[in-house]
């Protein structure tokens, strides 16, 4: 069986509504009194507490066209109070689940970074994209990774918040890199579209996707809306460049393999090039220099680094398992 076709599972269904649900209603119908009953509602289980920040997230991130006025509630007490306490489970869980290692790490954010970086830098999977996936298999696979963007362009320019001089320059060129250096038929996110469209690539809906892929797409708005966790956002975003160079190599092999449309193949190969060089200049030029300047940073930012890779592992780990690989 396939790993897309294993991994977009229908879930279980339950009598009990989730509180996801009765959160998107509330918002929907600007229900305030709903909202308060919430505030201190469990979920019914992980892959409820993650769509129900993800909703929230949604209110913080997604485009104001598509929140649709739901956006007032963003900071709403039962919303803020909800969004607390889920948020301090998730966090509980990745600490839990990436342990920091002093011995390891030590004082060297850089190369702690590093090492996380050269574990598991090709995930199996990806040798199975190029080397034996049918063209059904690969694009369902991609639908559900994302690719190496997932909304980076925006993330990117978060993370820049109160940076400044020379980490702010290196970011700064990470992100104009992201906007196609200023060609809008390069900016990333438009090469994608690219991509979705010549591969047909369905958008597959949150309730249809694994919790290890909900668990990606959230810990990239956990990191967004909480300024406390801006050292942890550096390192997780630095993994990210660290990692997607190689992992995009074996998807541009697999999409040559298979004679894809020429529209499909720029996203992935920009990636390839560009990716190992966004890591690098990450690291030595942000990483490297905040902490030096802010010493209680390095381990922050090597916290938020074990975070991505321990979702990343997680999801990947279930790819394999389906695959066989």
């Amino acid at each position: 069986m396939s790993p897309a076709a294993t991994m977009t599972r229908e879930p279980v269904r339950t009598a009990r509504p989730t509180l996801e649900a009765g959160l998107t209603t509330a918002l929907g119908e600007r229900d305030e009194a709903a909202l308060d009953e919430l505030a201190g509602r469990e979920p019914l289980d992980e892959r409820d507490e993650l769509t129900t920040l993800l909703t929230i997230y949604d209110l913080w991130t997604a485009p104001l066209w598509v929140t649709d006025g739901t956006e007032d509630f963003q900071s709403h007490p039962a919303v803020a109070a909800l969004k607390w306490r889920l948020e301090q489970r998730f966090t509980a869980r990745l600490d839990e689940r990436a342990p920091s290692d002093p011995v390891a790490d030590g004082a060297d954010a850089v190369a702690a970074i590093r090492r996380i970086a050269a574990s598991g830098l090709v995930p199996p999977v990806y040798k199975w994209l190029a080397e034996e996936a049918t063209w059904t298999e690969l694009v369902a696979f991609l639908a559900i990774e994302g690719g190496p963007d997932a909304g980076f362009d925006d993330l990117v320019a978060t993370v820049q918040i109160g940076i400044h001089d020379g980490p702010k320059v290196a970011l700064a060129r990470n992100y104009w890199d992201e906007l196609g250096r200023g060609e809008l038929s390069e900016v990333h996110t438009v090469l994608h579209d690219r991509l979705v469209e010549a591969t047909k690539m369905p958008r597959i809906p949150r309730a249809e996707l694994p919790v290890s892929a909900l668990e990606r797409i959230a810990i990239g708005g956990l990191l967004a809306t909480n300024r406390r966790l801006q050292p942890e956002m550096l390192g997780a975003l630095g993994l990210l460049e660290m990692q997607a160079g190689p992992r995009c190599r074996a998807v541009v092999k697999a999409l040559k393999r298979l004679d894809a449309p020429s529209g499909a193949l720029p996203f992935y190969e920009e990636h390839a090039v560009a990716d190992p060089r966004h890591g690098k200049e990450w690291l030595d030029e942000v990483v490297a220099p905040l902490s030096e300047q802010l010493p209680a940073w390095g381990p922050r930012m090597v916290r938020g680094a074990r975070w991505r890779h321990e979702v990343n592992a997680r999801f990947f780990a279930e790819a394999r398992l389906f695959t066989g690989t």
